[in-house]
């Protein structure tokens, strides 16, 4: 493939969470792969009113392999133009913009409309959601206003694929398997897991990763907590280890913890987990469970396949594609305790090991080189 120059758009250090950390890791495969490649991040991404976590920023040190500009602010339409301008200046030949959120089309829309008036530059769309999780006013036609400035795009899952062709019929469109999140370093035994994090070595873990917000049912697998009975062979039942911050209001989540009285089934480690610590949990748990009520694709599926871990997931979006029923992993109901607690039990009946094998096989599939490969042809 000839030398390319290629801009991506999307987050990147100093700010935190799984979108700067794909931009940063699909960046350097680009470098690795013989091409020049920098980020645009952001200077503002979210007014802090519209931030639910408690800070947007890292505290991990920035990368020193790749080139960050964090220059772009999504509230400024000033700013969004002379970033356009910049761009149709220096003329890469692909961008590379992700989009999330229909609040960041205005933005990336002019952005882009700005930087293609030099008739050279292409641009590729990842999305990862077209119809968000949480649905607000004006998400129609800012999603529109952005999807009009691209030239191509990239999804994750059959899901959003056919949100896009709700709104874009005929441009190319391609899907590829969300690759795996390689960079949060090997897995390490988890009984030094286990003691890094003070979880007894004895316990069987179940592990909720990531940002808590209503649609991935933490609450749903409370509810499954308090039905589950002792795992054979054991006298105790399995429990719960939540690494993640809360997204939203918590105080439901702990009233229903005090109504379930399930305080003794639950480790809560709700502080934003740094990419240094990634590894401590996945590395304890038995099996990472991932109870969606509605989802597209998720970071964490390839977040575990790197770590081999098996999963249960629920029956929505692309997550029984990504996790094949009794073999990387068990699908149950989607908002169903019941059906969520019998997959939990039927784990640990069929044992980590009999997943392992299955594992290995299918993450061969999640390649930075076929998303390389498939951003550089689509056009």
């Amino acid at each position: 493939m000839a030398h390319k120059n290629i801009v991506i758009i999307g987050p990147a250090h100093p700010l935190r969470g799984g979108l700067a950390t794909f931009d940063q890791r699909l960046c350097k495969q680009f470098n690795d792969e013989g091409h020049t490649c920098c980020i645009y991040s952001f200077s503002l991404q979210y007014p802090s009113f519209l931030f639910p976590g408690t800070t947007q920023y890292s505290s991990e040190p920035a990368p020193t392999d790749i080139e960050i500009y964090s220059v772009i602010n999504s509230c400024w339409p000033l700013n969004w133009l002379q970033i356009g301008n910049a761009l149709q200046r220096i003329r890469p030949d692909i961008i590379v913009v992700r989009y999330w959120l229909p609040f960041m089309g205005p933005a990336l829309g002019t952005i882009l409309r700005r930087a293609k008036k030099n008739r050279h530059t292409k641009v590729i769309a990842i999305t990862d959601n077209v119809i968000p999780h949480e649905k607000r006013p004006g998400d129609v036609p800012f999603t529109k206003y952005f999807l009009k400035s691209c030239d191509a795009f990239i999804t994750m899952s059959d899901k959003v694929m056919k949100d896009l062709r709700l709104f874009e019929k005929d441009k190319p469109a391609k899907e590829v398997i969300h690759p795996l999140y390689d960079n949060f370093g090997p897995a390490v035994p988890k009984e030094e897991a286990r003691k890094k994090l003070g979880i007894d070595v004895n316990e069987k873990i179940i592990l909720f990763f990531g940002f808590i917000r209503r649609y991935k049912g933490l609450d749903i697998a409370f509810d499954a907590m308090k039905l589950l009975q002792p795992s054979p062979g054991s006298a105790s039942t399995p429990k719960l280890l939540v690494a993640g911050e809360f997204y939203e209001d918590e105080k439901p989540f702990r009233d229903q913890i005090k109504r379930l009285g399930i305080e003794d089934r639950l480790i809560l480690r709700t502080d934003f987990i740094p990419d240094s610590e990634v590894r401590y949990y996945l590395s304890a748990a038995d099996v990472v469970v991932q109870p969606y009520r509605n989802a597209t694709q998720s970071g964490v599926t390839p977040l575990a396949y790197h770590f081999e871990k098996p999963m249960i997931v629920t029956n929505v979006g692309n997550l029984p594609v990504m996790v094949p029923h009794e073999k990387v992993g068990l699908v149950c109901e989607s908002e169903n305790p019941a059906s969520l607690a019998a997959a939990i039990g039927r784990y640990f009946e069929l044992g980590e090991q009999y997943f392992i094998p299955h594992l290995r096989s299918e993450k061969e599939k999640y390649s930075w080189n076929k998303l390389v490969e498939t951003i550089l042809t689509i056009m």
